[in-house]
């Protein structure tokens, strides 16, 4: 998997699987744009990049917002080259609340990240690539998208409508050179739930302790590899996903969870 000569937008790049993936596809040949709400975040994802050896960039945008992510995108094309593959990661958790528990504002603004993000991140990028007639787009769905279970309900919500916009997607411009994937993570570290407390505000409950994987014994109980997955475990799915080896691969919401969903 070499993308020498390419150029890839990460979103949500400051941290996590975003940060990790950015990082693998800049190793591998690419020009990495790594963008982040937390622009300091992002930077300094794109400096671990180039200490390492390869080239990188850091952009702040808030992905629920079309003109923050069109001047991220266009400033990371006038610094690195033509548009060619994206990963759409950037995302905040629910805190595994339900429809009596969540009120009106926090559901949007879980909505307008999780979903309506992936949705103008896909447009700006469509922009892009469709004149070239070539392109790669990973957006991330979730082990939530596949059924009740693995979020509350905006969340669970957003992701499916993840997997049904990148299918729709995927059906729609393959003719055209494109080719569209999504990644459905199962249970893997990161700082995504502080990170999403401190993006929906001191309004939503704390969330730290809820959910049906947050210690070992539910891990065991939930996942049949009897342990959690790695940032790495992703980083390498979505890289194959974007790469020449999965050129036949098309509208697939492809499950890296330990057996989670095998269940």
């Amino acid at each position: 998997m070499k993308f020498d000569g390419r150029m890839a937008v990460v979103s949500g790049a400051g941290s996590g699987i975003g940060r990790a993936t950015a990082s693998l596809l800049a190793a591998r040949g690419a020009a990495v744009a790594a963008i982040d709400i937390d622009e300091t975040a992002a930077k300094e994802t794109a400096r671990m990049i180039s200490d390492a050896g390869g080239r990188g960039a850091g952009y702040g945008a808030d992905v629920a917002s079309a003109k923050a992510l069109d001047a991220a995108v266009s400033a990371a094309i006038r610094d690195l080259g033509a548009l060619e593959m994206m990963f759409n990661n950037a995302g905040i958790l629910d805190g595994y609340f339900n429809v009596d528990e969540f009120d009106e504002a926090a559901w949007r603004r879980v909505i307008d990240i999780d979903l309506t993000g992936v949705f103008l991140a896909c447009k700006r990028g469509l922009a892009e690539m469709l004149p070239a007639g070539r392109g790669r787009i990973v957006n991330m769905a979730s082990v939530a998208g596949l059924g009740g279970t693995g979020g509350g309900a905006a969340y669970v919500a957003a992701k499916h409508g993840v997997i049904g916009l990148t299918r729709q997607m995927a059906v729609t411009y393959a003719a055209r050179g494109l080719r569209l994937n999504c990644i459905c993570p199962g249970v893997i570290p990161t700082g995504l739930r502080t990170h999403s407390q401190s993006i929906l505000g001191p309004g939503v409950p704390d969330m730290s302790g809820r959910g049906i994987a947050v210690n070992d014994e539910q891990i065991r109980a939930t996942v049949p590899a009897g342990g959690r997955g790695t940032v790495d475990d992703i980083a390498e799915a979505v890289c194959w996903l974007l790469s020449d080896e999965a050129a036949y691969v098309n509208g697939h919401a492809l499950v890296v969870d330990g057996g989670w969903r095998a269940k």
